[in-house]
């Protein structure tokens, strides 16, 4: 299974991502954490991701492209993938999709975390007190400076993909504010996947 989650920062879609490998046995492919692990390699793409991320801008399709297309021909993913935070614009799904076809192969879904953005803030301002309260640090991105700019570039952005994603056939809303496992619900009977 070949999927996409989308939803703005805070939706809940690494969660969910971590349910779908367990019930798929398929990898989670974040962007965010292959450009992380870049930026705490101090490889040369990490060292060029690292500022953009740190002002909580959206990082270059160059670099995001290239990642992913690299990512997906890696053994564990060859029957299948999620996708979680890539694409995040029209024109990186447009390159997704080309980069699909070149290999043969397509998306099966594209699955929305839909979500009330003040109960979003709310949501975030807890994740950042949990880690703080577990000990661990908190991501550079997930200041409340950095997660306004985050949230209004996913508005501008990536917000689009859902007009995109549905003129293909592909989307699938999910009401986001619901419980852990009643979202993990409503995405496997968006999927038509039996328990």
């Amino acid at each position: 299974m070949r999927l996409i989650l989308l939803g703005p920062p805070g939706a809940g879609k690494g969660t969910q991502a971590s349910r779908l490998v367990e019930r798929f046995h398929i990898p989670q492919l974040s962007t965010g954490d292959m450009l992380r692990a870049a930026v705490g390699g101090g490889t040369p793409i990490g060292l060029r991701a690292k500022t953009v991320m740190e002002r909580g801008e959206l990082v270059p399709d160059d670099i995001v492209v290239g990642i992913v297309a690299e990512r997906i021909e890696q053994a564990d993913a060859q029957n299948g993938f999620i996708l979680d935070g890539f694409p995040r614009t029209v024109a990186q799904a447009e390159a997704l999709h080309a980069m699909l076809l070149d290999k043969n192969l397509a998306l099966d879904a594209v699955v929305e975390l839909r979500v009330d953005l003040d109960g979003l803030i709310e949501r975030m301002s807890k994740r950042v007190e949990e880690t703080l309260a577990r000990g661990e640090p908190v991501r550079p991105d997930d200041n409340p400076a950095s997660f306004k700019t985050r949230l209004e570039a996913y508005q501008q952005q990536t917000a689009p993909l859902s007009n995109y994603y549905a003129a293909k056939g592909l989307l699938r809303a999910v009401d986001g504010m619901r419980s852990i496992d009643e979202v993990s619900d409503e995405i496997l009977r968006a999927l038509k996947v039996g328990d």
